[in-house]
């Protein structure tokens, strides 16, 4: 079924907590429901959410905003891999909890992440030394400009670092996915080389399964993270720089010049030879953590997050705030931060 409301107050459709509404809001329930919305004939632009996790309204949407309820868990193969269709309705949380309790390996360290499973394939969304791109097999879209069905093996789908090409603004909005094929599997797999998960695990003394990894997971964003009921926010606001050998020694420099000769500036060596630098040190090394600005604030556990702090924060705080920790990163360490949040 398809149905369509007009000025949709959109406040509880966002993490944030942006009170801005839709012009038109069309919501579907099945697969079939693609085929009859006149795409042609909708107002523009066209939007499509999940559960509005990594998005930023920066005003009133006066377009149309699409949202799939398309909602199932359907195991397809069973054999050394283990092949799972997922509706792109489905909370991405809510699957992560069925294939813990099934003993699936390959979603565990991606548990709590807000958001629904068509968007984590957009996002390519990452936690804890995973991407998604990491165990999806197969995306499963509707070409709204052919008119047809398509899909895309995870090979064809062009991730990255919090990308895929249905980010690129070629196709942007063109392809909406239906569902998608992951691809799991019940032989132990545990990853558990990011931070101090594997020392976390371990303190348990528990017996190792994707279950208990979940849980970890779980404690550790909870006591990092606000909830969105809570305080409004949209997870990770800003990607974490990837910076040369170089540029790396210079951000130590500075580091070293304030803390000290002995002081370790986090990162992480990639694969390519540059270096990964957290967001969030650099932040905090600006002095953002805990600061407010009008109904915005960082939050004081995680700079990395900028929240709605009131709960009638207005987006040009939002921006405001973001611009400034932009600015003073750019200043002090000559690294040009970029959101992962999308502004609408």
């Amino acid at each position: 079924m398809v149905n369509t409301t007009y000025y949709q107050d959109l406040t509880k459709m966002n993490t944030f907590g942006m009170k801005v509404k839709a012009r038109c809001f069309i919501e579907y329930d099945s697969v079939a429901d693609l085929v009859d919305i006149e795409f042609e004939e909708l107002a523009r632009p066209v939007l499509h959410i999940g559960g509005g996790s990594n998005l930023l309204f920066t005003d009133d949407f006066k377009g149309t905003i699409l949202h799939s309820k398309i909602d199932f868990i359907e195991i397809l193969e069973d054999a050394s891999d283990v092949l799972v269709s997922v509706g792109a309705g489905v909370v991405f949380d809510d699957f992560c909890a069925w294939a813990a309790k099934e003993g699936l390996w390959g979603v565990e360290n991606l548990s709590y992440i807000p958001g629904e499973v068509g968007a984590s394939a957009v996002q390519n969304i990452g936690a804890y030394g995973v991407e998604v791109k990491d165990v999806i097999h197969r995306v499963y879209c509707y070409d709204t400009v052919e008119e047809e069905f398509v899909s895309f093996g995870v090979e064809e789908c062009g991730y990255g670092y919090r990308d895929s090409i249905f980010k690129d603004p070629e196709v942007k909005g063109r392809y909406i996915v239906t569902h998608v094929v992951f691809s799991l599997s019940r032989t132990p797999q545990p990853k558990l080389d990011y931070g101090h998960l594997k020392e976390a695990v371990e303190l348990t003394g528990a017996e190792l399964a994707p279950a208990l990894i979940r849980r970890v997971i779980i404690k550790i964003r909870k006591e990092k993270l606000p909830e969105p009921s809570v305080m409004g926010s949209a997870g990770s606001f800003f990607k974490n720089p990837v910076v040369t050998v170089e540029h790396f020694a210079r951000i130590e420099a500075v580091a070293k010049a304030e803390h000290g000769p002995d002081y370790k500036v986090p990162h992480y060596d990639l694969p390519d030879g540059t270096v990964k630098v957290p967001a969030a040190w650099m932040i905090e090394q600006c002095g953002w953590k805990g600061k407010r600005s009008g109904g915005a604030a960082v939050y004081d556990k995680q700079p990395l997050v900028i929240v709605n702090y009131t709960g009638e924060a207005y987006p040009e705080e939002i921006v405001g705030l973001e611009r400034r920790i932009i600015a003073s990163v750019k200043a002090k360490f000559d690294v040009e931060l970029h959101p992962e949040v999308e502004h609408i």
